[in-house]
């Protein structure tokens, strides 16, 4: 993002050092007491070339300036090196506290957070803009070198793995060893010619996030949509309070608790190493597991466990089960990245989803945490908190399984706080029928009706209740409806129908059924796919209903949502396929995280622009949520989680209210919010 306005822009680009590492997150990482700034490159709009310093405190400790570094003395380079450093510290110093200039960073909350915590001052999100943000609008590559490759700006591969390695040099901690005198970290004079290679790195950062910001400046995002990058930081900013007893008994308990699983498998099998998944598959198939001899994926294994009655086999089964849970590297990455406040932040990367501009998830992944089914969590809370996992696993059977289940309830509200979680109820469906004009289904929101019993309904044309008559049909209904909105075929049918509720044989009349049920969304599959393509081919913009606009300009193609945000698909053509022409586009493969041409299709393009509504949805009110003086915490895909204190007893109406008022970008689109209360964060 950047600034259309005149006020002055400073360039910055910082380099540092902390012994907690940055996949922590930046607040874990500035919250480490020997954190510090070493190098800052920065140059002001007009300036032909970027400058950089060393900060007075690193140099005078390091060895690189005579005196004491106090603010006005005077100083003097005592290593050649040094001379590198033309930048002011006080010039700097004087921009970075002027709210009239605007600063810019490739990744600007690490420059902003670091650049806060050193210098101990405020650095507001409104007076920043950060590049990578307005790389990812565009479907470019977030990294800073992936950005520059992309738009043909990147510096040779030798030099990017050059520079990973000085950092790894100067801005982590070193093995101390005989040769290097035993020491933890390594300084300017430790190696002068790297030193002075480094200083080239961090202007260089400058120039390319300087080259990219200035190609790409004239799509920068409107003001409505920096306003929600400042309140994103804000939140960021803020975090989350763990419950770190709690947690810290989980972590303990489990490092015992996988020995064990450990040394009970190695004894059950006679194997040198139970883990080896080589062993595992012989000994299951030398104990008549013949499938488990070929295939050992959690799939399988589930499975497995329903199949064989072999008690030797079962239980390593088990055991297999419960080493896989990766739910308790949760609780451990949320050890590591706590601050001294036990509150975890950073764990939201704003516009991580480059088509829809979606929210990814760092650090805890809170994308992807397990739901609750634990019949009562409060128990199951206080056994953990007590620290007696016997009665735990007595009560409630494997431990892992219940760690898994007790994710989200580590997360807990600020002392004198409630949780107020509040989501949309089924905003993509909601979505989806309001750009098709499907009328049926609009009605059935603005009744308050449940659309899987009314979409069952509609394609077995029999009345459907959730607990009444013909209720089997209402989960077909729900795997259909999850399954078939984008265009998916039998594929997506069988991965959405996870209890196996439906008949292959019978899933292609389901979805012919769907389809003739929801011909509006049909048809706006075509309709997208038909304007996308023709505003390629003519390169005129194709205006549709709801505001939404293709278009096409300098060689990306942009769909433009009703909120106004444009989603775009960068170096996009029609290229020839099996079925005639097809678009394609560069980006990122999710599969194989390169970058490369991708294609996209009618369903495709529906998915992308009905998610990305869904955001601008949430965008709306969390802006809203902020006005009007509420501290969110956390957010996760359609929901918010809102720090309350608890002589406030109106909060929760008070925001139920909110999300279900009307959006002004999107008339006729009925919402519906779902909000509850808790003393942990949980679903409802």
């Amino acid at each position: 993002m950047t600034s259309s306005c005149s006020k002055r822009e400073m360039a910055v680009d910082v380099e540092s050092y902390s012994a907690t590492d940055i996949d922590a997150g930046v607040y874990a990482y500035v919250n480490d007491p020997d954190f510090e700034l070493i190098l800052i490159a920065y140059k002001f709009d007009g300036d032909e070339k970027p400058r950089s310093f060393m900060p007075r405190r690193f140099a005078t400790r390091a060895g690189v300036l005579s005196g004491s570094g106090v603010e006005g003395e005077q100083m003097s380079f005592i290593e050649p090196e040094a001379v590198l450093l033309d930048g002011d510290e006080d010039e700097f110093l004087q921009a970075l506290k002027d709210p009239e200039t605007i600063k810019t960073a490739y990744n600007a909350n690490f420059e902003r957070t670091t650049l806060a915590k050193y210098y101990s001052c405020k650095c507001d999100p409104d007076e920043w803009r950060c590049t990578a943000v307005l790389a990812s609008t565009l479907g470019l590559p977030r990294s800073l070198g992936g950005a520059g490759e992309a738009m043909g700006l990147s510096e040779d591969e030798k030099k990017l793995k050059t520079g990973k390695a000085l950092i790894q040099y100067f801005c982590k901690p070193c093995r101390p060893s005989k040769a290097n005198g035993g020491r933890t970290r390594n300084y300017p004079r430790h190696d002068p010619e790297k030193w002075r290679l480094f200083c080239e790195y961090n202007l260089q950062d400058v120039v390319t996030e300087q080259a990219i910001l200035g190609k790409l400046r004239k799509y920068a995002p409107n003001a409505a949509e920096q306003r929600l990058w400042s309140v994103d930081q804000q939140i960021c900013d803020r975090g989350i309070r763990i419950d770190r007893p709690f947690v810290e008994g989980i972590v303990e308990y489990d490092e015992k608790r996988q020995q064990a699983l450990k040394q009970e498998a190695v004894k059950i099998t006679g194997l040198t190493n139970a883990n080896s998944i080589t062993q595992l598959k012989q000994w299951f198939h030398s104990h008549g597991a013949q499938a488990l001899g070929e295939d050992l994926s959690k799939a399988t294994v589930s499975w497995a466990l329903g199949y064989y009655d072999d008690p030797d086999v079962r239980r390593v089964l088990q055991i297999r089960q419960a080493l896989g849970k990766t739910s308790t590297k949760k609780y451990q990455a949320m050890l590591n990245s706590a601050c001294d406040d036990d509150r975890v932040r950073g764990m939201l990367q704003f516009y991580g989803a480059n088509r829809t501009g979606r929210w990814s998830g760092r650090i805890v992944q809170l994308q992807n945490l397990p739901q609750n089914h634990i019949p009562d969590l409060d128990l199951a809370r206080e056994i953990v908190a007590s620290g007696d996992f016997e009665e735990l696993e007595l009560l409630y059977g494997e431990p892992a399984q219940v760690f898994s289940e007790l994710v989200r309830t580590a997360f807990i509200p600020s002392e004198g706080c409630r949780f107020v979680v509040s989501d949309f109820s089924a905003i993509e469906a909601r979505v989806i029928a309001w750009l098709a004009d499907e009328s049926w289904r609009l009605d059935v929101f603005k009744d308050g009706g449940d659309i899987y019993c009314a979409s069952a309904s509609r394609m077995f044309h029999v009345p459907v209740e959730k607990h009444g008559q013909n209720a089997h049909l209402r989960q077909q209904g729900k795997v259909a409806e999850l399954a078939l909105g984008y265009g998916g075929g039998v594929g997506a049918m069988k991965s959405m129908d996870k209890g196996h509720v439906i008949p292959e044989t019978e899933m292609k009349t389901i979805i012919d059924q769907w389809r003739a049920a929801s011909p509006n969304i049909t048809k706006l599959w075509k309709l997208y796919d038909k304007a996308a393509k023709t505003a390629i081919q003519d390169k005129r913009p194709v205006k549709l209903k709801h505001g939404i606009t293709f278009y096409f300009r300098d060689g990306i193609l942009f769909a433009r949502l009703p909120s106004g945000r444009p989603i775009a698909y960068w170096g996009a053509r029609l290229c020839e396929g099996d079925y005639g022409d097809e678009v394609r586009y560069y980006g990122v493969d999710q599969e194989t995280h390169k970058w490369g041409l991708l294609k996209t299709y009618g369903g495709k393009l529906v998915e992308n622009i009905v998610q990305a509504t869904a955001r601008d949805c949430l965008a709306v009110k969390l802006i809203e949520a902020t006005d009007m003086g509420y501290d969110v915490v956390a957010h996760v895909h359609d929901e918010m989680i809102v720090d309350v204190p608890r002589s406030d007893k109106t909060a929760a109406k008070t925001i139920d209210a909110m999300m279900a008022k009307p959006i002004e970008w999107a008339p006729g689109l009925p919402l519906k919010g779902g909000t509850y209360e808790c003393d942990y964060y949980q679903k409802d």
